[in-house]
């Protein structure tokens, strides 16, 4: 099987002699620690085994998260870590969906439009569940970010898990939702969504290129139960520090 990096050693240098002042920083950085990752370039480290005293020398690894080698202890590390913060109730899995719209900005601003999305969702649903008339107090989450589908196309999107109730404003209270299958309106969390996305677009300087229609359509958010968090929280590790292109793909 041929490995990405052996693709990246073949064509790297030829691809980025013709597009380098067309890819990110980011990127180009990813291809380089790949194309290094487990070499002499990198340097490494000698061991010796305590039984029989035979040395074995292992060069180190690159540690970028784009490199399919380098991933799996991240993930297992992440996911103890946040079984660890799991509390004994009922959890909700909310998502949040950027249309398709926004896309070409989304992918030409990448590391702005990323943050936005993290910090309206998280708003948004913050603001809400802070209203009495839902749930009246703080929640906390956990948050994911996805974006691509399963054929590798642009979809930007944040799946949040959280705990099915919240802290009352003094914080000596735990206020439960009103029913195991319901955490907030959905529509209504839609509409805040989009408008805290219009308004901190704005202020970045990147609404502009926006299509108008889009800030009168409905947006894409789902809501539903999670059970204890557990499964949510497996699924989620992979993306953590999930590539697009495995070896495998």
């Amino acid at each position: 099987m041929i490995a990405l990096v052996d693709i990246f050693r073949r064509h790297g240098p030829a691809s980025r002699a013709k597009f380098a002042d067309r890819l990110l920083p980011s990127h180009l950085a990813a291809m380089e620690a790949i194309t290094q990752c487990r070499t002499e370039a990198l340097g490494g480290h000698l061991s010796q085994c305590t039984a029989c005293g035979a040395l074995e020398y292992s060069y180190h690894a690159c540690k970028n998260r784009h490199c399919p080698k380098c991933q799996h202890a991240a993930t297992t590390r992440w996911l103890e870590q946040q079984r660890t913060l799991l509390l004994p109730i009922p959890y909700f899995l909310v998502t949040f969906t950027l249309p398709e719209a926004l896309r070409p900005v989304a992918r030409a601003h990448q590391h702005c439009l990323s943050n936005l999305l993290f910090q309206t969702s998280a708003a948004a649903l913050q603001a809400l569940t802070l209203d009495p008339h839902s749930l009246g107090g703080q929640i906390g989450m956990v948050g994911v970010l996805h974006t691509w589908t399963r054929d590798l196309a642009s979809h930007p999107h944040v799946h949040d898990l959280v705990p099915g109730g919240a802290l009352s404003p003094e914080g000596l209270q735990w206020l439960s939702p009103r029913s195991a299958a319901w955490l907030v309106p959905v529509r209504a969390l839609s509409r805040l969504f989009r408008g805290k996305f219009k308004a901190a677009l704005t202020t970045a300087g990147l609404g502009d290129p926006v299509p108008p229609q889009v800030w009168r359509k409905d947006w894409v958010t789902h809501c539903q139960p999670a059970g204890t968090g557990t499964e949510v929280l497996t699924s989620f590790a992979p993306y953590i520090s999930r590539i697009a292109l495995t070896n495998n793909r």
